[in-house]
């Protein structure tokens, strides 16, 4: 997988998404982040930003139906990347697309994303079924 810095998704990966994950079907997503050195704004840490952004973001997942899962620091890659790492990941449940396809288009949440936006180097994000 080569991450870039993509931090949001383009208006055609999006409809893709919209158009082709299944309907009312339960959606896991792996956020695979970087962060910058320096924020966006220049005045704080990316981690500071994302955790702002993250801490922001709990009462919109949960009013969402969605759950946190998991969420770590990566400190060491054995199969990947060596040189470009990613910091954090963070695996959160939603009930379903519509469900996180409302969150994430509110305009109280544009609000928070810029946090987001400020914090990453790069912000894959995974949309995933579970197998079993």
């Amino acid at each position: 997988m080569n991450l870039t810095n993509q931090i949001t998704p383009t208006k055609e990966e999006f409809v893709d998404f919209i158009k082709n994950y299944p309907s009312n079907t339960p959606v896991t997503m792996v956020n695979i982040l970087k962060f910058k050195e320096k924020s966006g704004n220049g005045d704080e840490s990316g981690k500071a930003a994302y955790l702002r952004y993250s801490k922001n973001m709990v009462p919109f997942i949960e009013k969402a139906g969605g759950k946190l899962l998991w969420m770590g620091n990566i400190t060491k890659t054995l199969i990947g990347d060596y040189d470009n790492q990613p910091d954090m990941i963070l695996i959160v449940s939603y009930p379903s697309k519509e469900s996180f396809i409302e969150m994430s288009t509110s305009p109280e949440y544009e609000v928070v994303s810029k946090d987001r936006k400020i914090a990453l180097e790069y912000g894959a994000l995974l949309a995933s079924t579970t197998i079993s």
